[in-house]
Protein backbone atom coordinates (compact mmCIF):
# COMPACT_ATOMS: atom_id res chain seq x y z
CA UNK A 1 0.00 0.00 0.00
CA UNK A 2 1.04 3.45 -1.22
CA UNK A 3 0.92 6.85 1.58
CA UNK A 4 2.01 9.95 0.28
CA UNK A 5 1.35 12.85 2.68
CA UNK A 6 1.40 16.36 1.62
CA UNK A 7 2.07 19.65 3.36
CA UNK A 8 1.30 22.31 0.56
CA UNK A 9 2.78 25.32 -0.36
CA UNK A 10 1.40 29.02 -0.27
CA UNK A 11 2.07 31.26 -3.34
CA UNK A 12 1.78 34.04 -1.25
CA UNK A 13 4.20 33.44 1.83
CA UNK A 14 7.82 34.25 1.12
CA UNK A 15 9.47 33.28 4.12
CA UNK A 16 9.10 29.47 3.05
CA UNK A 17 10.19 30.29 -0.27
CA UNK A 18 13.99 28.74 -0.35
CA UNK A 19 14.21 28.99 -4.07
CA UNK A 20 13.51 32.83 -3.87
CA UNK A 21 16.08 33.33 -0.97
CA UNK A 22 18.54 30.97 -0.13
CA UNK A 23 18.37 32.62 3.15
CA UNK A 24 15.06 31.41 4.33
CA UNK A 25 16.48 27.50 4.45
CA UNK A 26 17.54 28.50 7.84
CA UNK A 27 14.08 29.66 9.07
CA UNK A 28 12.05 26.71 7.85
CA UNK A 29 11.76 23.80 9.37
CA UNK A 30 10.22 20.14 8.19
CA UNK A 31 6.65 19.77 8.92
CA UNK A 32 6.71 17.59 11.81
CA UNK A 33 3.03 17.00 12.23
CA UNK A 34 3.23 14.95 9.11
CA UNK A 35 6.51 13.25 10.09
CA UNK A 36 4.67 11.85 13.17
CA UNK A 37 1.50 10.53 11.48
CA UNK A 38 4.46 8.77 9.67
CA UNK A 39 5.82 7.31 12.55
CA UNK A 40 2.01 6.45 13.79
CA UNK A 41 2.00 4.08 9.77
CA UNK A 42 2.32 0.69 9.72
CA UNK A 43 4.94 -0.60 8.00
CA UNK A 44 3.04 -2.01 5.87
CA UNK A 45 2.50 1.29 4.30
CA UNK A 46 5.00 2.18 1.91
CA UNK A 47 4.87 6.52 3.25
CA UNK A 48 6.60 9.33 0.76
CA UNK A 49 5.97 12.91 2.29
CA UNK A 50 6.05 15.59 0.04
CA UNK A 51 7.00 19.21 0.86
CA UNK A 52 5.90 21.56 -1.32
CA UNK A 53 7.94 24.41 0.42
CA UNK A 54 11.20 22.73 -0.86
CA UNK A 55 10.14 21.88 -4.23
CA UNK A 56 6.62 20.98 -6.63
CA UNK A 57 6.82 17.59 -7.51
CA UNK A 58 5.25 16.78 -11.34
CA UNK A 59 2.54 14.65 -9.57
CA UNK A 60 1.55 13.06 -12.94
CA UNK A 61 4.88 11.77 -13.12
CA UNK A 62 4.63 10.09 -9.71
CA UNK A 63 3.24 6.01 -8.74
CA UNK A 64 -0.51 6.54 -8.04
CA UNK A 65 -1.06 5.64 -4.47
CA UNK A 66 -3.65 4.36 -2.60
CA UNK A 67 -4.17 6.96 -0.05
CA UNK A 68 -3.49 10.66 0.27
CA UNK A 69 -3.05 12.61 3.56
CA UNK A 70 -3.01 16.57 3.29
CA UNK A 71 -2.19 18.98 6.25
CA UNK A 72 -2.83 22.65 6.47
CA UNK A 73 -2.32 25.64 8.49
CA UNK A 74 -5.35 27.97 7.47
CA UNK A 75 -3.22 29.65 4.76
CA UNK A 76 -2.45 26.56 3.30
CA UNK A 77 -6.02 25.51 2.92
CA UNK A 78 -6.23 27.09 -1.00
CA UNK A 79 -3.34 24.79 -2.00
CA UNK A 80 -4.36 21.96 -0.04
CA UNK A 81 -7.63 21.95 -2.15
CA UNK A 82 -6.02 22.03 -4.94
CA UNK A 83 -4.15 18.69 -4.06
CA UNK A 84 -6.90 17.18 -2.98
CA UNK A 85 -9.14 17.21 -6.04
CA UNK A 86 -6.42 16.35 -8.71
CA UNK A 87 -6.05 12.84 -6.49
CA UNK A 88 -10.22 12.60 -6.01
CA UNK A 89 -10.42 13.01 -9.89
CA UNK A 90 -7.84 9.79 -10.13
CA UNK A 91 -10.04 7.86 -8.07
CA UNK A 92 -7.59 8.11 -5.16
CA UNK A 93 -9.21 8.82 -1.44
CA UNK A 94 -7.81 12.04 0.48
CA UNK A 95 -7.58 12.49 4.01
CA UNK A 96 -7.22 15.90 5.63
CA UNK A 97 -6.38 17.12 9.02
CA UNK A 98 -4.55 19.86 10.80
CA UNK A 99 -5.83 23.09 12.57
CA UNK A 100 -8.00 24.44 9.56
CA UNK A 101 -9.49 21.31 8.51
CA UNK A 102 -10.17 21.28 12.74
CA UNK A 103 -12.02 24.35 13.17
CA UNK A 104 -13.35 24.62 8.68
CA UNK A 105 -14.11 20.99 9.14
CA UNK A 106 -17.40 21.29 6.76
CA UNK A 107 -15.53 23.13 4.36
CA UNK A 108 -12.50 20.34 4.64
CA UNK A 109 -15.22 17.84 3.74
CA UNK A 110 -16.34 19.24 0.52
CA UNK A 111 -12.78 19.12 -0.85
CA UNK A 112 -11.71 15.50 0.76
CA UNK A 113 -13.14 11.99 1.61
CA UNK A 114 -12.50 12.28 5.33
CA UNK A 115 -10.99 14.41 7.98
CA UNK A 116 -9.86 14.02 10.91
CA UNK A 117 -9.84 16.44 13.56
CA UNK A 118 -7.51 17.48 16.59
CA UNK A 119 -4.59 15.07 17.21
CA UNK A 120 -4.30 12.11 14.87
CA UNK A 121 -2.86 9.68 17.33
CA UNK A 122 -5.68 7.58 18.38
CA UNK A 123 -7.25 7.47 15.07
CA UNK A 124 -4.44 7.40 12.85
CA UNK A 125 -4.58 3.75 12.61
CA UNK A 126 -7.98 3.22 12.01
CA UNK A 127 -8.19 5.64 8.91
CA UNK A 128 -5.37 3.49 7.78
CA UNK A 129 -7.69 0.15 8.38
CA UNK A 130 -10.68 1.57 6.75
CA UNK A 131 -8.63 3.00 3.79
CA UNK A 132 -7.36 -0.57 3.01
CA UNK A 133 -11.08 -1.85 3.40
CA UNK A 134 -12.41 1.20 1.10
CA UNK A 135 -14.70 2.05 3.86
CA UNK A 136 -13.59 5.39 5.30
CA UNK A 137 -15.62 7.75 7.37
CA UNK A 138 -16.03 11.34 7.01
CA UNK A 139 -14.88 12.23 10.21
CA UNK A 140 -12.27 10.92 12.57
CA UNK A 141 -12.68 13.00 15.69
CA UNK A 142 -8.72 12.53 17.55
CA UNK A 143 -9.48 14.85 20.21
CA UNK A 144 -6.64 15.24 22.57
CA UNK A 145 -4.05 12.58 22.76
CA UNK A 146 -1.76 11.06 25.74
CA UNK A 147 1.58 12.40 25.46
CA UNK A 148 2.97 8.82 25.85
CA UNK A 149 0.93 7.70 22.56
CA UNK A 150 3.39 10.01 20.71
CA UNK A 151 6.01 7.86 18.28
CA UNK A 152 9.16 9.20 17.27
CA UNK A 153 8.51 11.05 14.16
CA UNK A 154 9.96 9.33 10.67
CA UNK A 155 13.19 11.99 10.43
CA UNK A 156 14.71 9.98 8.04
CA UNK A 157 11.79 10.70 5.12
CA UNK A 158 13.36 14.06 4.71
CA UNK A 159 17.22 14.26 5.84
CA UNK A 160 19.17 16.42 4.37
CA UNK A 161 16.97 18.35 2.87
CA UNK A 162 16.74 21.50 5.74
CA UNK A 163 19.32 23.19 8.25
CA UNK A 164 17.26 22.36 11.28
CA UNK A 165 16.11 18.97 12.71
CA UNK A 166 12.30 19.69 14.27
CA UNK A 167 11.43 17.59 17.88
CA UNK A 168 8.14 18.26 20.05
CA UNK A 169 8.65 18.15 23.52
CA UNK A 170 5.11 19.81 24.74
CA UNK A 171 1.92 20.11 23.99
CA UNK A 172 -1.26 22.69 24.59
CA UNK A 173 -0.28 26.02 25.80
CA UNK A 174 -0.75 27.92 29.71
CA UNK A 175 -1.90 30.88 27.88
CA UNK A 176 -4.70 32.09 26.06
CA UNK A 177 -3.97 34.76 23.72
CA UNK A 178 -6.81 36.15 22.07
CA UNK A 179 -5.36 35.76 18.87
CA UNK A 180 -4.21 32.14 18.85
CA UNK A 181 -5.15 28.67 18.13
CA UNK A 182 -3.11 26.48 19.98
CA UNK A 183 -4.97 26.40 22.89
CA UNK A 184 -7.99 25.76 20.94
CA UNK A 185 -6.24 23.07 19.06
CA UNK A 186 -4.28 21.40 21.65
CA UNK A 187 -6.13 22.18 24.83
CA UNK A 188 -5.37 24.51 27.68
CA UNK A 189 -3.40 22.02 30.05
CA UNK A 190 0.46 22.06 29.53
CA UNK A 191 1.05 18.29 28.56
CA UNK A 192 4.72 17.00 28.71
CA UNK A 193 6.58 13.76 26.34
CA UNK A 194 8.34 11.44 28.73
CA UNK A 195 12.06 13.07 28.82
CA UNK A 196 13.14 9.18 27.83
CA UNK A 197 11.30 9.26 24.60
CA UNK A 198 12.49 12.59 24.15
CA UNK A 199 16.00 11.74 24.32
CA UNK A 200 15.34 8.75 22.11
CA UNK A 201 14.08 10.87 19.19
CA UNK A 202 16.92 13.34 19.48
CA UNK A 203 19.30 10.50 18.74
CA UNK A 204 17.16 10.04 15.73
CA UNK A 205 17.73 13.77 14.50
CA UNK A 206 20.87 13.68 12.13
CA UNK A 207 20.79 17.80 11.39
CA UNK A 208 23.46 18.94 13.36
CA UNK A 209 20.70 21.68 15.17
CA UNK A 210 17.75 21.26 16.52
CA UNK A 211 14.29 23.59 16.59
CA UNK A 212 12.16 22.36 19.18
CA UNK A 213 8.78 23.45 17.76
CA UNK A 214 6.89 23.57 20.85
CA UNK A 215 4.47 26.56 20.96
CA UNK A 216 6.41 27.00 24.85
CA UNK A 217 9.30 24.94 25.35
CA UNK A 218 9.07 25.57 29.38
CA UNK A 219 5.71 27.12 30.57
CA UNK A 220 4.56 29.12 33.39
CA UNK A 221 4.83 27.26 36.60
CA UNK A 222 7.10 25.62 38.72
CA UNK A 223 6.51 22.33 37.60
CA UNK A 224 6.56 23.04 34.10
CA UNK A 225 10.08 24.20 34.60
CA UNK A 226 11.47 21.29 36.48
CA UNK A 227 10.22 19.41 33.24
CA UNK A 228 12.50 21.72 31.06
CA UNK A 229 15.33 21.09 33.60
CA UNK A 230 15.07 17.77 33.83
CA UNK A 231 15.58 17.48 30.08
CA UNK A 232 18.26 19.81 29.84
CA UNK A 233 20.54 17.31 32.01
CA UNK A 234 19.43 14.67 30.43
CA UNK A 235 20.51 16.25 27.04
CA UNK A 236 23.61 17.24 29.22
CA UNK A 237 24.19 13.82 30.77
CA UNK A 238 23.70 11.63 27.51
CA UNK A 239 25.81 13.93 25.75
CA UNK A 240 23.30 15.26 23.37
CA UNK A 241 24.22 18.97 23.36
CA UNK A 242 24.18 20.10 19.84
CA UNK A 243 22.71 23.73 19.00
CA UNK A 244 19.39 24.11 19.15
CA UNK A 245 16.52 27.09 19.39
CA UNK A 246 13.04 27.07 20.66
CA UNK A 247 10.14 29.78 21.54
CA UNK A 248 9.25 30.42 25.11
CA UNK A 249 7.95 32.97 27.61
CA UNK A 250 9.69 36.02 28.96
CA UNK A 251 9.86 34.25 32.26
CA UNK A 252 12.23 32.16 30.70
CA UNK A 253 14.82 34.94 32.11
CA UNK A 254 13.53 34.68 35.50
CA UNK A 255 15.36 31.54 36.75
CA UNK A 256 19.32 31.50 36.58
CA UNK A 257 19.34 27.46 36.91
CA UNK A 258 17.25 27.26 33.82
CA UNK A 259 19.30 29.54 32.21
CA UNK A 260 22.40 27.93 32.42
CA UNK A 261 20.93 24.48 32.17
CA UNK A 262 19.29 25.72 29.03
CA UNK A 263 23.10 27.17 27.59
CA UNK A 264 25.24 23.99 28.78
CA UNK A 265 22.77 22.05 26.94
CA UNK A 266 23.42 23.66 23.28
CA UNK A 267 20.74 26.35 23.74
CA UNK A 268 21.81 29.00 21.17
CA UNK A 269 18.50 31.47 20.90
CA UNK A 270 15.12 31.82 21.81
CA UNK A 271 11.39 33.36 19.86
CA UNK A 272 9.32 35.43 22.10
CA UNK A 273 6.52 36.99 21.69
CA UNK A 274 6.31 40.41 23.19
CA UNK A 275 3.45 41.45 21.41
CA UNK A 276 3.08 44.89 21.77
CA UNK A 277 5.40 47.46 23.52
CA UNK A 278 2.05 49.23 25.28
CA UNK A 279 0.14 47.68 28.34
CA UNK A 280 -3.66 48.49 26.18
CA UNK A 281 -2.12 46.25 23.51
CA UNK A 282 -1.29 43.69 25.98
CA UNK A 283 -4.69 43.75 27.61
CA UNK A 284 -6.68 44.00 24.28
CA UNK A 285 -4.72 40.32 23.37
CA UNK A 286 -5.04 38.92 26.38
CA UNK A 287 -1.74 38.84 27.03
CA UNK A 288 -1.06 40.01 30.43
CA UNK A 289 1.51 37.54 31.81
CA UNK A 290 4.07 40.03 29.89
CA UNK A 291 3.50 42.25 32.75
CA UNK A 292 3.11 40.50 35.60
CA UNK A 293 5.03 41.45 38.57
CA UNK A 294 6.56 44.85 36.87
CA UNK A 295 9.05 43.40 34.89
CA UNK A 296 12.36 45.45 33.24
CA UNK A 297 12.00 43.77 29.50
CA UNK A 298 15.90 44.91 29.16
CA UNK A 299 17.29 43.35 32.00
CA UNK A 300 15.57 40.18 31.22
CA UNK A 301 17.03 40.00 27.90
CA UNK A 302 20.20 40.91 29.32
CA UNK A 303 20.40 37.92 31.50
CA UNK A 304 19.45 35.87 28.58
CA UNK A 305 21.97 37.37 26.53
CA UNK A 306 24.71 36.96 29.19
CA UNK A 307 23.81 33.16 28.90
CA UNK A 308 25.07 33.17 25.65
CA UNK A 309 21.93 33.11 24.28
CA UNK A 310 20.28 35.28 21.33
CA UNK A 311 16.95 36.62 21.73
CA UNK A 312 13.95 36.98 18.22
CA UNK A 313 11.32 39.17 19.67
CA UNK A 314 7.94 39.22 17.89
CA UNK A 315 5.03 42.08 18.06
CA UNK A 316 1.59 42.38 16.70
CA UNK A 317 0.24 45.44 14.43
CA UNK A 318 -3.24 45.98 14.52
CA UNK A 319 -4.50 46.09 18.00
CA UNK A 320 -7.61 47.92 18.37
CA UNK A 321 -5.29 49.86 21.17
CA UNK A 322 -2.73 50.25 18.34
CA UNK A 323 -2.51 53.76 16.89
CA UNK A 324 -0.49 55.80 14.02
CA UNK A 325 3.17 55.43 14.64
CA UNK A 326 2.90 52.05 15.76
CA UNK A 327 5.82 50.86 13.47
CA UNK A 328 8.10 52.86 15.01
CA UNK A 329 6.93 52.49 18.27
CA UNK A 330 7.52 48.98 18.16
CA UNK A 331 11.18 49.35 16.37
CA UNK A 332 12.09 51.87 19.23
CA UNK A 333 10.92 49.09 21.74
CA UNK A 334 12.73 46.24 19.93
CA UNK A 335 16.12 48.52 19.98
CA UNK A 336 15.20 49.36 24.17
CA UNK A 337 15.12 46.21 24.72
CA UNK A 338 18.39 44.84 23.48
CA UNK A 339 17.43 42.31 21.07
CA UNK A 340 18.90 40.37 18.25
CA UNK A 341 16.32 40.37 15.46
CA UNK A 342 12.54 41.09 15.58
CA UNK A 343 9.78 40.39 13.37
CA UNK A 344 6.23 42.15 13.57
CA UNK A 345 3.41 40.74 12.55
CA UNK A 346 -0.48 41.65 11.30
CA UNK A 347 -2.97 40.70 13.40
CA UNK A 348 -5.26 38.02 11.74
CA UNK A 349 -8.40 36.60 13.13
CA UNK A 350 -7.86 32.58 12.53
CA UNK A 351 -10.43 29.98 12.68
CA UNK A 352 -10.89 28.75 15.88
CA UNK A 353 -9.84 31.92 18.29
CA UNK A 354 -11.22 34.13 20.32
CA UNK A 355 -10.48 37.15 17.82
CA UNK A 356 -11.86 35.70 14.82
CA UNK A 357 -15.01 35.19 16.71
CA UNK A 358 -15.36 38.85 17.64
CA UNK A 359 -14.45 40.12 14.09
CA UNK A 360 -17.22 38.36 12.25
CA UNK A 361 -19.64 38.99 14.67
CA UNK A 362 -18.71 42.47 14.85
CA UNK A 363 -18.84 42.01 10.51
CA UNK A 364 -15.17 43.36 10.66
CA UNK A 365 -13.64 40.50 8.09
CA UNK A 366 -12.92 41.61 4.99
CA UNK A 367 -10.79 38.86 3.02
CA UNK A 368 -14.07 36.56 3.15
CA UNK A 369 -13.84 35.03 0.06
CA UNK A 370 -13.42 31.47 0.78
CA UNK A 371 -11.36 29.34 0.50
CA UNK A 372 -9.76 31.57 -1.98
CA UNK A 373 -9.45 34.09 0.41
CA UNK A 374 -7.52 31.92 2.93
CA UNK A 375 -4.19 32.29 1.55
CA UNK A 376 -3.88 35.60 2.39
CA UNK A 377 -4.01 34.61 6.39
CA UNK A 378 -0.13 33.96 7.28
CA UNK A 379 0.06 36.90 9.57
CA UNK A 380 1.56 39.35 7.18
CA UNK A 381 -1.32 40.43 5.51
CA UNK A 382 -4.36 42.23 6.36
CA UNK A 383 -7.42 41.00 6.21
CA UNK A 384 -10.01 42.46 8.44
CA UNK A 385 -11.23 46.26 9.37
CA UNK A 386 -8.69 47.65 11.77
CA UNK A 387 -10.10 50.20 14.03
CA UNK A 388 -7.22 53.07 13.47
CA UNK A 389 -5.30 51.85 10.36
CA UNK A 390 -6.94 51.48 6.68
CA UNK A 391 -5.13 48.75 4.69
CA UNK A 392 -2.76 51.27 3.30
CA UNK A 393 -1.90 53.01 6.82
CA UNK A 394 -1.24 49.26 8.33
CA UNK A 395 1.48 48.26 6.00
CA UNK A 396 2.61 51.76 6.25
CA UNK A 397 3.34 51.04 9.90
CA UNK A 398 5.12 47.69 8.99
CA UNK A 399 7.53 49.55 6.55
CA UNK A 400 8.08 52.00 8.89
CA UNK A 401 9.02 49.25 11.31
CA UNK A 402 11.50 47.29 8.78
CA UNK A 403 12.74 50.19 7.41
CA UNK A 404 13.93 51.55 10.87
CA UNK A 405 15.26 48.00 12.62
CA UNK A 406 16.69 46.48 9.74
CA UNK A 407 18.67 49.28 8.21
CA UNK A 408 22.07 48.08 7.48
CA UNK A 409 23.64 50.35 10.34
CA UNK A 410 21.26 48.84 12.94
CA UNK A 411 22.19 45.28 12.11
CA UNK A 412 25.70 46.19 11.72
CA UNK A 413 25.29 47.87 15.93
CA UNK A 414 23.10 44.37 16.54
CA UNK A 415 26.17 42.22 15.27
CA UNK A 416 28.45 43.91 17.62
CA UNK A 417 26.38 43.99 20.50
CA UNK A 418 25.82 40.25 20.00
CA UNK A 419 29.59 39.35 19.35
CA UNK A 420 29.90 41.37 22.95
CA UNK A 421 27.21 39.44 25.05
CA UNK A 422 26.92 35.88 23.36
CA UNK A 423 30.98 35.53 23.32
CA UNK A 424 29.86 33.15 20.06
CA UNK A 425 31.17 33.49 16.17
CA UNK A 426 28.64 30.51 15.40
CA UNK A 427 25.49 32.95 17.55
CA UNK A 428 27.18 36.13 15.60
CA UNK A 429 26.39 33.83 11.95
CA UNK A 430 23.09 32.83 13.17
CA UNK A 431 21.75 36.25 14.63
CA UNK A 432 23.31 37.62 11.18
CA UNK A 433 21.64 35.20 8.91
CA UNK A 434 18.82 35.90 10.70
CA UNK A 435 18.53 39.71 10.26
CA UNK A 436 19.37 39.69 6.37
CA UNK A 437 16.82 37.07 5.83
CA UNK A 438 14.53 39.23 7.45
CA UNK A 439 15.46 42.48 5.70
CA UNK A 440 15.01 40.42 2.74
CA UNK A 441 11.93 39.02 3.07
CA UNK A 442 10.41 42.38 4.46
CA UNK A 443 11.75 44.07 0.38
CA UNK A 444 9.94 41.28 -0.99
CA UNK A 445 6.60 41.73 1.26
CA UNK A 446 6.78 45.93 0.01
CA UNK A 447 6.41 44.58 -3.36
CA UNK A 448 3.55 42.30 -2.44
CA UNK A 449 1.81 44.37 -0.34
CA UNK A 450 1.71 47.15 -3.10
CA UNK A 451 -0.16 45.00 -5.21
CA UNK A 452 -2.33 43.73 -2.32
CA UNK A 453 -3.36 46.94 -1.09
CA UNK A 454 -4.23 48.50 -4.10
CA UNK A 455 -6.80 46.22 -4.79
CA UNK A 456 -7.30 43.87 -1.95
CA UNK A 457 -10.96 42.64 -2.80
CA UNK A 458 -10.15 42.41 -6.69
CA UNK A 459 -6.41 41.71 -7.31
CA UNK A 460 -4.84 38.03 -7.05
CA UNK A 461 -1.37 38.36 -5.35
CA UNK A 462 0.04 35.29 -6.57
CA UNK A 463 -0.51 36.63 -10.08
CA UNK A 464 1.30 39.54 -9.92
CA UNK A 465 4.32 39.12 -7.98
CA UNK A 466 6.90 38.45 -10.37
CA UNK A 467 8.52 35.13 -9.39
CA UNK A 468 5.24 33.11 -8.42
CA UNK A 469 3.04 31.21 -10.57
CA UNK A 470 -0.62 32.71 -11.35
CA UNK A 471 -2.96 29.62 -9.91
CA UNK A 472 -3.61 28.51 -13.31
CA UNK A 473 -0.06 28.06 -13.84
CA UNK A 474 0.35 25.42 -10.17
CA UNK A 475 0.95 21.76 -10.40
CA UNK A 476 -2.24 20.36 -9.18
CA UNK A 477 -1.21 17.20 9.48
CA UNK A 478 1.36 20.80 14.64
CA UNK A 479 4.41 23.80 14.70
CA UNK A 480 7.09 30.48 14.19
CA UNK A 481 5.15 29.69 14.98
CA UNK A 482 1.79 27.10 15.32
CA UNK A 483 -0.95 28.78 14.35
CA UNK A 484 -1.06 32.60 16.67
Amino acid sequence: MRLYLVNPDNPVVSLSKVRWNRLNSYRVWKPLGLLVVAGLTPSEWEVTLIDENLSHPDYGCLPVPDLVGVTAFTSQAPRAYEVAGMYRAMGVPVVMGGIHTTFCREEALQYSDAVVTGEAESVWRQVLKDARNRALQRVYQGGISSMAAIPAARHDLLHGRYHFGSLQTTRGCPLNCSFCSVTVFNGGTFRHRPVADVIAELRLIQEKVILFVDDNLIGTRRDHLAYSKELFRAMISEGLTRPWFCQVTINFADDEELLELASRSGCQGVYIGFESPTVEGLIAVHKMFNIQRGRDFRESIRRIQRHGMCVVGSFIIGIDTDKRGIGESIARAAMDYGIDAANVLILTPLPGTKLYAQMEREGRIRSDDYPRDWKYYTLTYPVADYRNFTWAELVEEVNRFNDRFYSYPQILRRMLLVARNTHGPRKVVAALVANLSYRSNHLLDRRIYASRVQSPNLGDVSAAEPGVRPKSQEPLPSGDVAEG
